[in-house]
């Protein structure tokens, strides 16, 4: 089922990075979390399966391949971090946004953002960034460019840097209603794992707001 979001990728970005993939899940009509103890049981279900030997093998690999990539780049990867805290203290809680975030990373071993769609300009755009574009991460950080970071842009501004972080205009708030988790791949990493953790992230938004999937989709180009 294919989403609601207009949605294209750059020469740039396939030129580049070809056959990288990317992807994209739309859940409207969210609503606060609404079953609190049901909740609890569903994530220690999903940790239950995600510390099984070989599953963690599989995660723990993938995460060393973004890692490899970001510090390509000069940056610190947060999953390595992520996951070790994940494996010693559980899934950490936020709000069910976030929450089904997080989870959704480390249940695929991969990188997943989430944002508030309605705050979106126009259509998106999966780009590579010119070295020396700027655009303002959460809590006001000024980010800079490096000359081929993968980015993602909406009609107005860059709305997320791969190695830096998602934008202080689009983050999820205690109003948001429709909920756009995306992931990016990096090369080594295959979509079908995007699509496993945005599923993660889509069933728990479903199941515990109350919320309508409207589509999700993996890109792959090249």
């Amino acid at each position: 089922m294919a989403t609601k979001i207009g949605f294209s990728i750059s020469s740039a970005y396939e030129s580049k990075y070809p056959g990288v993939a990317f992807g994209l899940t739309l859940i409207s009509d969210c609503e606060p979390i609404n079953d609190g103890a049901g909740f609890d049981q569903y994530r220690r279900n999903l940790l239950r399966k995600m510390r099984k030997r070989e599953t963690l093998a599989g995660i723990s690999g993938r995460i060393d391949i973004y890692d490899r990539f970001f510090q390509s780049f000069g940056f610190p990867c947060p999953l390595p971090q992520h996951l070790k805290r994940t494996i010693n203290s559980g899934f950490p809680r936020y709000n069910l946004m976030v929450d089904a975030h997080f989870m959704a990373e480390m249940c695929a071993g991969i990188l997943v953002a989430v944002t508030d769609f309605d705050r979106i300009e126009g259509k998106l755009m999966l780009d590579v960034a010119l070295g020396g574009e700027t655009c303002v991460g959460m809590g006001g950080r000024q980010f800079v460019m490096t000359e081929g970071e993968i980015i993602l842009r909406d009609e107005k501004d860059i709305i997320c840097v791969l190695c830096q972080g998602a934008d202080e205009k689009t983050k999820v708030r205690d109003d948001t209603r429709s909920v756009l988790f995306y992931s990016y791949a990096v090369p080594g990493i295959d979509g079908v794992y995007l699509k496993e953790g945005l599923t993660v992230a889509a069933q728990t938004m479903a199941q515990f707001s109350g919320g309508n999937i409207e589509g999700l989709d993996v890109f792959v180009q090249g």
